[in-house]
């Protein structure tokens, strides 16, 4: 299955069906035990989340398009991560029945504008995770019948061919199956959910010397059995 652009965004295109629309993007926030303890934090009790603008999404080989309103301080950052696509509407899943709800899985970069996401928008991450092109999802969408188990996969994320952040999603604190079934606890998630379920260490803003994205630079993102999804960093 692969990404699409439509009229109305970014969809799946599935052989013999209509090309299914992401509905919505739901971020999961501090999901490695290794960026808890890059940034400080203590690890979280209950899955953190949040939403992306489904603007943001993007396709492999698109660029990511900086906008005026995050160039004026560096601030703008790569993340890593597993991305799950549902492919049934699901509401009240037993952890042990969440992944029949999946679709299929992808690589997906949730691209932040550090200041956006921590002092522009009352502490909110929404905004600075939002602008257009700053939610890159492929190469394609690799089945759920595939042979993988979503919680023993390698991720390499590599800017200009230097390697920055290298874990596997063993280091997930909250497992896949966890997260389909709290977030749909009393609440219907729509086919075509998408959920990102977090990054692992090495993010460019805890580093020393801190790693911003400038123009030009391609990020490669790698997930073991996936893929690469690589894009470009285009400032407007």
């Amino acid at each position: 299955m692969r990404f699409v652009r439509t009229e109305s965004g970014i969809a799946v295109e599935r052989q013999g069906q209509p090309p299914l629309p992401i509905r919505q993007i739901i971020g999961i926030g501090l999901n490695y035990r290794a960026h808890a303890l890059e940034q400080g934090q203590q690890l979280p009790e209950r899955p953190v989340i949040f939403s992306k603008n489904l603007g943001a999404a993007a396709l492999h080989g698109e660029d990511i398009v900086v906008p005026l309103v995050c160039q004026d301080r560096e601030q703008v950052d790569f993340e890593g991560e597993l991305a799950v696509v549902l492919g049934d509407a699901t509401r009240d899943v037993p952890r042990d029945r969440a992944l029949d709800r999946v679709l299929g899985y992808c690589v997906a970069n949730d691209v932040s504008a550090r200041w956006w996401q921590k002092q522009g928008s009352g502490g909110q991450f929404f905004r600075g995770k939002s602008f257009d092109s700053f939610c890159p999802l492929g190469p394609a969408l690799t089945p759920a019948s595939a042979t993988l188990d979503p919680g023993a996969l390698r991720l390499v994320t590599r800017v200009n061919g230097t390697v920055m952040q290298d874990s596997n999603t063993s280091d997930l604190i909250f497992s896949v199956p966890t997260l389909i079934s709290e977030l749909s606890r009393g609440t219907t998630l729509p086919e075509g959910t998408v959920i990102i379920t977090g990054t692992p260490g090495g993010v460019g803003m805890a580093r020393t010397p801190q790693v911003w994205l400038r123009h030009g630079d391609v990020v490669e993102i790698e997930i073991e059995k996936l893929g690469v999804l690589r894009n470009r960093v285009r400032f407007e």
